[in-house]
């Protein structure tokens, strides 16, 4: 990310930045636009992180059941985040927060280590902040979203930070 001081990062409570992102697929994605509908889940992550790679197909799970909107913001260009979503299965839309743009969603969320998962509400204010991987917080999603995140013979850590 930018260098220089590292902006905080945003908690429950704080509005969701006015910003538009590059989609994967194509086009553009405001994050007030995609607040409005409803409950989302914003996860930043980046292809190289271990982490996101152990956290992202169980939001995959959480997105297939079709009751929470999440998006996944990448740190990478679009050939390596396609070939990221490829090899994970991931068929959530994912926003792009480009370096050659200097990681305006990055910045303006005060990311410091992904993954970082912001839930934000109806009318855009984030409720819930959850860094790195943490069980109980996958649990928490996964009531939210009405649907389960863990399946018999999933071995799961507890916590690994991101």
């Amino acid at each position: 990310m930018a260098a220089g001081k590292q902006p905080k990062l945003l908690d429950a409570g704080s509005p969701v930045p006015d910003l538009r992102l590059k989609l994967l697929s194509g086009g553009e994605a405001g994050l007030h636009e995609i607040a409005a509908r409803g409950p989302v889940l914003l996860a930043f992550f980046k292809i190289s992180c271990p982490i996101c790679q152990l956290t992202f197909p169980f939001l995959e799970r959480l997105h297939a059941a079709g009751t929470l909107a999440i998006y996944g913001i990448s740190q990478n260009d679009a050939r390596d985040t396609r070939d990221f979503n490829e090899d994970f299965g991931i068929t959530f839309p994912t926003l792009l927060d480009l370096e050659d743009d200097g990681f305006p969603a990055s910045n303006a969320f005060g990311i410091s280590s992904v993954p970082t998962l912001f839930l934000v509400e109806p009318g855009g204010t984030i409720s819930h902040v959850i860094e790195g991987w943490r069980k109980k917080e996958m649990e928490f999603l996964a009531t939210k979203a009405g649907a389960p995140v863990f399946r018999q013979g999933d071995n799961v850590p507890e916590w690994k930070a991101g």
